[in-house]
């Protein structure tokens, strides 16, 4: 899939084992320095293997590529009962925004992906900080959700505070 908004030219690409280290890159810096989060690569073990995590059954990850490096990323993990968990959806600070569109494009992929694969629901879960991204879930049809009305399934990262889900039906 290609796309290009203004003169951000790049495309949404699935992962391959080749873009680990470009993955872990783009992603910890976010969460660590940029946001403050208190996480390590060690305490996500999704971080650390992806393929194992994200690639089966209806979930899946995908990359937003500008000449073979890594801009953004998102992943949907299987949680059973036609129901995904989004995850890892980060964009760097440079490709931010409607005029870029990367958040869009992965969003609209991993909705595509939901729908061509069965899939009804879409939950998710983001710290308190990451404010811009909340507003960028709900405009994109995501719901505030009580951390207790989650899928037995749901993987909760200790960081999360804020939770969100996404019918598609």
């Amino acid at each position: 899939m290609q796309a290009q908004m203004n003169s951000t030219r790049f495309q949404i690409s699935q992962y391959k084992p080749s873009y680990q280290q470009a993955v872990e890159t783009l992603i910890l810096p976010i969460q660590q320095i940029e946001f403050g989060v208190p996480i390590t690569r060690e305490e996500q073990p999704d971080l650390m293997d992806i393929a194992g995590t994200f690639q089966k059954g209806t979930g899946n990850f995908w990359l937003a590529l500008r000449d073979n490096q890594v801009i953004g990323t998102i992943g949907i993990v299987d949680i059973g009962n036609n129901q995904v968990a989004l995850k890892k959806m980060f964009v760097h600070k440079d490709y931010r925004g409607k005029d870029h569109g990367v958040a869009a494009a992965l969003m609209s992929r991993v909705k595509e992906w939901c729908k061509q694969n069965g899939v009804r629901q879409i939950y998710l879960g983001t710290t308190a900080q990451m404010t811009r991204a909340q507003k960028f879930y709900e405009n994109n049809g995501y719901v505030l959700v009580e951390k207790s009305s989650l899928p037995p399934a749901f993987p909760i990262v200790s960081v999360d505070s804020v939770f969100y889900s996404c019918d598609l039906s």
